[in-house]
């Protein structure tokens, strides 16, 4: 069975800290990204007119040519915005701190490239509701949730996220719109276009289960195949936890409850279609936070109530995991 390493109480305390931090700033971000990208007086033609505008490039639309009504609304959309940077810019040294005391205290790290999607994924409220954490990324979370170490490599150089959301998006680009936002050199890879790529080559994979692929926006990238066994990672009560990055920054993952995570890679371990150089990989990772559970997550039962809901392409795995770990049975089981 694993062992998990307690995080001391120092870090423990630190990580309460860095929450907090974190969640009063995501607060105000998020107020933010509800305010128009910027509007600006534009004159053409001997006239003053209101745009607004969309993105870095400039791009925008006029509103009409300004009004005594254009003109408070230019007024007040400037002054909310200067205010809530005013707020930012208050609470970003604390969250710093925080941030950097996660590192310096050698608590699990993200990778960097990570960090950015994530929060923008926070930014605009997807984690959770449309957007999950389904790769090995999400083992630092798990970390967290256990409350200590975890022996397993705890990042790659590719992110896997989960298409989740139950309400029909019709030609909403929610995830392609937060990747652009993130790196505008994101493209699709056409040879595999369930998965986006920037100019670093860093890939981001999108996945889905058949019962959530038609909420998906007709327009949004990368497109994911439906596959049934994403099905199991909807179960369960997910993982929600802040965790630190190696670039000093914080940022949020969401991820499947960890039972239905482990017993899913034991069962990709098995499949002939998986990339053999994962599978051992797979099987490591289920085993370990099958036993990380057990051990330091007492709110995830292991016991006969997710047993019987097991289906019986997972039953066996789980069962013969239990039959070689007897002897550790403890009070999760």
């Amino acid at each position: 069975m694993s062992s998990v390493r307690r995080f001391t109480d120092e870090q423990s305390r630190l990580l309460v800290n860095l929450r907090q931090r974190y969640e009063g700033w995501m607060d105000v971000e998020r107020i933010s990204a509800l305010l128009p990208y910027d509007l600006r007086r534009k004159h053409v033609n001997g006239r003053d007119y209101l745009y607004r505008i969309f993105d870095r490039g400039g791009n925008g639309k006029s509103l009409g040519p300004m009004t005594p009504e254009r003109e408070a609304e230019f007024a007040a959309y400037h002054q909310a915005k200067d205010e809530v940077q005013e707020r930012i810019m208050r609470l970003r040294p604390a969250l710093a701190e925080a941030a950097a005391m996660y590192r310096a205290l050698r608590l699990p790290l993200l990778s960097s490239d990570a960090g950015p999607i994530l929060r923008e994924c926070d930014r605009r409220q997807l984690l959770g509701s449309h957007l999950l954490v389904v790769g090995t990324n999400a083992i630092v979370a798990y970390m967290i949730e256990a409350n200590g170490i975890i022996d397993l490599p705890d990042e790659t150089e590719d992110f896997d996220l989960a298409w989740v959301s139950e309400i029909p998006e019709d030609a909403e680009r929610r995830v392609w719109d937060m990747l652009k936002a993130v790196d505008p050199t994101f493209t699709v890879n056409s040879e595999r276009d369930f998965q986006a790529r920037n100019a670093k080559a860093y890939e981001v994979e999108l996945l889905v289960a058949p019962s959530r692929a038609s909420t998906l926006g007709a327009k949004d990238q990368p497109r994911p195949v439906p596959l049934p066994e994403q099905e199991w990672l909807l179960f369960g009560r997910p993982v929600d936890q802040v965790i630190g990055c190696r670039d000093g920054s914080p940022a949020r993952i969401v991820a499947p409850d960890p039972r239905w995570f482990a017993v899913h890679k034991l069962w990709m371990a098995d499949q002939a279609k998986r990339n053999p150089l994962k599978r051992p990989k797979d099987r490591k990772q289920g085993l370990a936070l099958l036993g990380a559970i057990a051990q330091a997550m007492p709110h995830y039962p292991l016991d006969a109530a997710f047993k019987a809901a097991l289906p019986p392409e997972l039953l066996p795995y789980f069962e013969e995991w239990r039959s070689e770990n007897k002897s550790n049975e403890g009070p999760n089981w």
